[in-house]
């Protein structure tokens, strides 16, 4: 499951400072619409060159750049003589093979002479976080209701629109409409993203991920001849209550973690535990938003006794093990005052 914070896609950069902007346009390229006239570097600029990673082709040349300027702007003076490669796509380094620079980083900042050479390396077509997370959860809660309504073609006429005699099915439909029902509000009114886009291809993957997991888990669970839990009544009520707790924590870290960002920032913070009690879980974990994630999908497993939503909380797990272990070491080599207590996901162990 994504389970990373995610929210607003940031406002391009205003861009400042070139005297001169000479590119190569491949053939039928659009030319670019005329905007403002760029302000002068007031005094003796940097030039930027910009060649292809892959071809080291020269690709466009900026004259007299601002020291100033940050790689946000740059990308947008880009995009004004190569309009397909609008600044979400693309990717600029100091080496062929480096790391992206972020959008911050400023021109002066980095170890560049009077001229300074960065390659490009197109993204892809990209789309809107909210777009991706609206998708994602809106498809589970919707097949999800289709196996427990039993609509046609799925168990036989015989069973079509009847209903299980078994309140654990109901139940479980309840929490599980619960929590995408929240996952789409939270990314509507709670997530805020620090990047704004992803890759298009990435949607198509995930959500053959949620979607065929949600499929999978629905039609064993409202299946006409499902059998509930070994304990009955008791293992159900354990789950519920481990359910609950774990999606009322998972909102009070997504609060939490929003209210460490102000809207339309990227500024990063060290999370510290509220008087809200369910973030008391920050003084062990540096990602308890993920405990808390995989907690409820482990109160959902126990709760229907159903091999594809243990399979489904295993995958989960895994994958936000991966991405709370790279959050992690993002926090140390920032802070160097991070809590030295603080493990990845799981309290001690991991």
């Amino acid at each position: 499951p994504a389970f990373s914070l995610g929210g607003e896609r940031p406002e391009p950069a205003a861009f400042s400072s070139v005297l001169r902007i000479s590119a190569r346009q491949p053939p039928g390229s659009p030319h670019p619409s005329p905007g403002p006239p760029p302000r002068l570097a007031s005094g003796p600029g940097t030039g930027v060159e910009i060649l292809d990673a892959k071809t080291r082709e020269k690709l466009c040349f900026l004259d007299k750049v601002e020291p100033q300027a940050t790689i946000a702007e740059i990308k947008n003076l880009f995009t004004k003589t190569h309009p397909q490669w609008y600044p979400a796509r693309q990717s600029l380094r100091l080496d062929p093979k480096g790391k992206s620079l972020k959008d911050e980083d400023v021109l002066q900042k980095l170890p560049v002479g009077t001229t300074a050479t960065l390659y490009f390396r197109d993204l892809g077509a990209q789309i809107s976080w909210v777009t991706v997370f609206l998708t994602e959860y809106a498809g589970p809660l919707f097949i999800y209701l289709l196996f427990y309504f039993r609509v046609p073609f799925i168990y036989g006429r015989k069973y079509d629109f009847t209903s299980s005699r078994h309140t654990v099915v109901h139940l479980a439909c309840i929490c599980h409409s619960f929590h995408y029902i929240k996952r789409l509000l939270e990314t509507l009114f709670v997530h805020r993203f620090s990047h704004g886009t992803m890759p298009l291809r990435n949607i198509f993957k995930n959500c053959t991920y949620y979607w065929g997991f949600a499929a999978w888990m629905a039609y064993y669970i409202n299946h006409p001849l499902y059998t509930p839990p070994t304990y009955g009544a008791q293992q159900v009520k354990l789950a519920l209550a481990i359910f609950v707790i774990c999606q009322l924590g998972n909102f009070s870290i997504h609060m939490a973690l929003r209210d460490l960002r102000p809207a339309g920032s990227k500024t990063r913070k060290i999370p510290y535990p509220t008087r809200n009690p369910f973030t008391w879980l920050f003084l062990l974990v540096s990602c308890p938003n993920y405990t808390y994630e995989v907690g409820s999908w482990i109160g959902f497993a126990i709760m229907t006794q159903c091999l594809p939503v243990a399979l489904f909380s295993l995958v989960g797990f895994t994958q936000m093990t991966i991405w709370a272990k790279g959050k992690h070491r993002s926090y140390l080599k920032e802070f160097r005052d991070y809590p030295p207590l603080r493990m990845p996901i799981i309290p001690f162990l991991l």
